[in-house]
């Protein structure tokens, strides 16, 4: 046996290692130079065929393909615009004409001022100070409170242009039916006189005070359309300064303020006699939607897409997938007057390569490759931009030249699908060279095991008496040692043997003093985790009574029973549970004098920061209530911005949906968006309230004054309104089944009748049978207002 200071033998020729090398190295040599030799010679053939006669042609004829496709999209865009300025045109040349010959103008006014009165005479409203025609005529006449004389009527050169604008009852219905469709036509007078006249009649005036307040103490045009009057006066005195040789006038998309649909308006303005001034403009407005059928109807290959973007890269029409494949986010441009526009952005992209995608002409028609980022995978796509027509846009100030593009955007590998089934039959090429490869391989196999055989005597004989040491060595014959003469790995095998039983003779003998060291140490880590437990069991103790303070502040803020019973004419019963030790949930009942305003609400999750937020809102509404502010628009948006400057200061991310009811005098205001309300009606009809269009989440934005809105609802003796969190409605049973809006009606309908605090006791009943043995997973708020 060799001693244990003896080196391992180094890699030389009678070493085992070179011995394998020398005969396993030499068959894989051979296998490599034969196998890969034939694979690099069969893939290297096989990929320049390809890849000269399939590639190349393929490239090019998908290419020409989306090029004429975006081509085709865009001549329908312009085909459907055309059509919409020709009627435009159409109809302006009937009132061109009118102008130009001031006799016809007056006694076609006369005439059709006497067969329909009902189309010039207007009556004033009070209100809004503005005089509009009544329903029944063709068209609507809206005239503003400063075109009124003291007795509120039209002064008369105002009365005028009524009586001869009534020719668009003749022309405009015959336009509407045939042609493009059309959302409405009109006609407007000059900045002197901006009467407004609408085909179809609809609540013109009423619209725009509900969406343009203070428009009707401001001059109409630079209100609604700053800078566009200014431009066509411009025209007038030199026609060549026109941006496109054309007198229509383009708007970028805006808020229409009778459909409060996304629009689009076309303008041609009405020239002087003398052609040196504007007597006023005909026009047009079509959808959005039109725009966007054509485009968002763009289908090629099977994920590709279309979209319409003025050269600004503002989006006007796109799908909705479209829009997320290229990361565009949509805003509102809304400002303090003028119409609202909409703001889609390829500049404002999360997609860097869209965000910087060229619109220029020189790269109309140009197919362009970008990377897009899809979950987390760079994808190749191919985008192609074709410009539409050139047209006169009016943005916002002097109308200027705008040039529209259509684009189409697909997935490489879909366009290119053709050139990936080449590729796979380049892959079962491939797969006959691993079939050569394997052979090969086989061959070389047998060569190694033929090699081996012949060494195999000299190798055992060593590993037969390193098997028969270990087995003594497993007996616990601690003092075994083999003796392998061989200068080769299995000699240093032995060697290393040797060492190791050493190893373990010696750690055997001390075993029992290593197992009581072990155990010391064992024993000092129990006592530091016990220290810990004790610390963290103090600190659970703390938090829970912290928890418990606030859940005794918040249910200290409710509504006295004593106060609910003081309230004359109503009988109001609640219910609150929690789902944590501290609720999100919010109701209050709050009387100031003979008005009572009873709020329900729900923050954003649950628990200590709900609980918090829900305390912010009792404590701003009882400030509202006693100062006195009656107004229910007034004390949501009031409420909302003392909301809103806590969540930031705290800088949380909860908010909550709340909604208020405002009871005086017998009359019942419902306000703010919150779940749907329930009424039941004294003969046990029931009413399903909506109250999304009433309101926007408080704690969102920091003025929500234009997103709400009021209703007021008939709250006759008997009746009976339920208001509710979703942690009603959504309370699940054992197979995950909701409780329901329905279950919720039933419930009430059952105790139709009863007292307010019989129907309470009664849902809260049947919700918890509902729910049985499942886990509350959201706070629960129950209100039931009955009148007496």
């Amino acid at each position: 046996m060799k001693a244990d200071n003896e080196p391992t033998p180094r890699f030389g020729l009678r070493s085992f290692r070179a011995k394998f090398v020398l005969v396993v190295g030499g068959a894989v040599l051979f296998d490599l130079l034969l196998s890969g030799g034939l694979a690099l010679w069969n893939v290297q053939k096989l990929s320049r065929d390809a890849t000269s006669e399939v590639g190349e042609g393929l490239t090019t004829a998908n290419q020409e393909y989306i090029r004429s496709y975006a081509e085709s999209t865009a001549s329908s865009v312009d085909l459907l615009l055309d059509r919409v300025h020709g009627d435009v045109k159409a109809l302006a040349g009937v009132l061109q004409a009118q102008i130009d010959d001031p006799r016809r103008r007056q006694q076609v006014g006369a005439t059709l001022s006497q067969e329909a009165p009902g189309s010039v005479k207007v009556v004033y409203d009070a209100r809004g100070d503005w005089a509009q025609n009544l329903p029944g005529a063709p068209s609507v006449v809206s005239v503003w409170g400063y075109l009124l004389g003291a007795d509120h009527n039209p002064l008369p050169g105002v009365q005028q242009e009524i009586d001869d604008s009534t020719v668009i009852d003749l022309v405009a219905p015959t336009l509407m039916a045939s042609g493009s469709s059309k959302l409405q036509m009109y006609y407007i007078g000059p900045k002197e006189r901006p009467i407004f006249r609408t085909v179809p009649y609809t609540d013109q005036a009423q619209t725009f005070d509900r969406l343009y307040p203070g428009h009707n103490k401001a001059e109409f045009w630079e209100f609604f359309f700053p800078g566009i009057y200014g431009s066509w006066q411009q025209w007038a005195r030199d026609p060549a300064s026109r941006p496109v040789p054309d007198d229509i006038t383009q708007t970028a998309p805006y808020t229409d303020a009778i459909t409060g649909k996304l629009i689009v308006s076309f303008f041609h303005p009405l020239w002087t006699r003398d052609r040196t001034g504007i007597a006023g403009t005909a026009g047009a407005d079509i959808t959005l939607d039109q725009l966007a059928e054509v485009v968002e109807s763009v289908k090629i290959a099977e994920t590709g897409f279309g979209f319409l973007t003025m050269s600004t890269g503002n989006v006007v029409a796109i799908n909705p997938s479209g829009q997320a494949i290229i990361g565009l986010t949509s805003s509102s441009d809304a400002d303090t007057q003028g119409v609202t526009g909409l703001e889609r952005s390829l500049r404002a992209s999360m997609q860097p390569a869209i965000a910087s995608l060229p619109l220029g002409q020189n790269n109309d028609g140009v197919i362009q490759h970008i990377m897009l980022d899809n979950n987390g995978e760079r994808v190749p796509y191919i985008v192609v931009l074709k410009r539409l027509k050139p047209t006169n846009l009016w943005s916002s100030g002097p109308i200027k030249s705008e040039t529209m593009s259509v684009g189409i955007v697909v997935p490489e590998r879909e366009i290119y699908a053709s050139l990936f089934a080449a590729q796979q039959s380049i892959s079962r090429a491939t797969n006959r060279i691993l079939l050569f490869q394997i052979a090969a391989i086989v061959v070389s196999l047998l060569i190694v095991f033929a090699a081996v055989l012949g060494i195999s005597k000299r190798i055992t004989a060593g590993l037969r008496a390193l098997a028969g040491a270990a087995q003594r060595l497993q007996s616990k014959d601690y003092s075994v040692r083999v003796s392998i003469p061989t200068r080769d790995e299995v000699g240093a095998a032995g060697i290393a043997f040797n060492r190791m039983a050493e190893q373990i003779s010696f750690h055997t003998e001390n075993l029992e003093q290593l197992v009581d060291d072990r155990t010391r140490e064992l024993g000092d880590a129990n006592q530091e985790i016990s220290a810990l437990n004790e610390k963290l069991r103090d600190e659970n103790v703390r938090l829970g009574a912290e928890l418990a303070v606030a859940r005794q502040i918040q249910m200290m803020v409710l509504p006295k029973p004593f106060e609910l019973e003081a309230i004359p004419g109503l009988e109001i019963a609640a219910y609150m549970r929690p789902a944590d030790e501290v609720g999100g949930d919010y109701y209050d009942v709050l009387q100031n004098g003979s008005r009572v305003k009873i709020g329900i609400g729900d923050v954003t999750g649950h628990g200590l920061e709900s609980g918090v937020l829900m305390l912010m809102v009792q404590s701003v509404a009882r400030a509202l209530q006693e100062a006195n502010e009656g107004d229910p628009h007034q004390f949501l948006v009031r409420l909302n911005s003392a909301i809103f400057k806590n969540i930031e200061r705290t800088n949380t991310n909860k908010h909550l949906s709340l909604a208020f009811l405002d009871f005086e005098d017998g009359r019942v205001t419902l306000s703010g968006q919150h779940e749907d309300v329930l009424v039941v009606r004294a003969d046990g009809d029931v009413e399903r309230i909506d109250t999304l269009d009433l309101g926007l989440p408080v704690g969102l934005e920091n003025d929500i004054s234009q997103f709400i809105d009021t209703r007021d609802i008939v709250f006759g003796s008997g009746d009976v309104i339920v208001l509710h969190t979703d942690g009603v409605t959504e309370a699940e049973d054992e197979d995950r089944r909701l409780f329901g809006f329905d279950r919720l009606c039933k419930s009430v309908q059952k105790r139709h009748g009863r007292s307010a605090e019989e129907i309470k006791t009664g849902i809260v009943e049947d919700l918890m049978t509902h729910i049985g043995i499942q886990k509350i997973h959201d706070d629960i708020t129950l209100v039931i207002i009955r009148h007496t």
